[in-house]
């Protein structure tokens, strides 16, 4: 074998060897940078029910703090800014519906004095998610290799929009009188939160993300609850999602 056929042989072993190293080091390689990710997220909100209106709700009701919390939905869009940076934009949903009774209170035929208490959450933030580990790697000028994982923690704000409803029967403790009625308060609010996370590369296009938010949050009562204080929309979430690079 001639020397310059040898050599030949050499580069197109190193040309099919190469990229198989690249995608078992990182699943996969695209041709450039990815600019962001799209994704959609679920899991399981804890709200804190916190503050004056659900202590009067758990006392005089059959619920308990618990029964506010739920399953959450949502969608994300994330922009790369820097390699270590991306700024996030998201939007979530959670609501708990529970049907309870008065602890204490009957009506006149001794039956359960019912109703139906709601709690939905909508918040609509931005974030900046700062990685603690790399993301990917270049090679060359034309190839980015994901990493196979990769940290991150974030701090964001925005607005909450929430709604808590009461509908069914209720005590006028004044007259004991048992009336049907509804109650409703509803309104933005400015939301803060903090967050941390990992992504899992799938591949060289899809990511799957699980990540713990906390949430900060209080808002007006409506006219329906005079006499209590602002209410506490604060929660935890814990979800996993599946994005897509951009």
């Amino acid at each position: 074998m001639t020397p310059h056929r040898y050599a030949a042989m050499l580069l197109a072993v190193a040309a099919v060897v190469r990229p198989s190293h690249a995608q078992r080091a990182g699943n996969g390689f695209l041709f450039r940078v990815p600019d962001g990710t799209l994704g959609v997220h679920a899991g399981f909100d804890r709200a804190l029910a916190g503050g004056d209106i659900f202590s009067f709700v758990t006392d005089q009701l059959t619920l308990t703090r618990a029964d506010f919390s739920s399953a959450t939905l949502g969608g994300n869009l994330a922009i790369r800014v820097t390699p270590v940076m991306d700024v996030a934009f998201d939007v979530a949903y959670a609501a708990a519906e529970r049907r309870s009774e008065f602890r204490d209170w009957v009506d006149q035929n001794d039956l359960a004095i019912e109703q139906t208490t709601s709690f939905r959450r909508v918040p609509v933030t931005v974030s900046v998610k700062r990685y603690l580990t790399p993301r990917g790697r270049s090679i060359g000028r034309f190839a980015w290799v994901p990493a196979r994982r990769a940290t991150y923690v974030g701090i964001g704000a925005g607005m909450m929009w929430y709604r808590f409803r009461q509908v069914g029967d209720f005590v006028d403790f004044q007259t004991l009188n048992v009336f049907p009625d509804e109650f409703q308060s509803s309104a933005w609010t400015p939301v803060v939160h903090a967050l941390a996370g990992v992504d899992v590369a799938l591949g060289r296009y899809f990511v799957l993300t699980g990540e713990g938010r906390y949430t900060w949050a209080k808002g007006p009562m409506g006219r329906d609850y005079i006499g209590f204080n602002r209410i506490d929309l604060s929660g935890l979430s814990l979800t996993a999602g599946l994005s897509v690079r951009l």
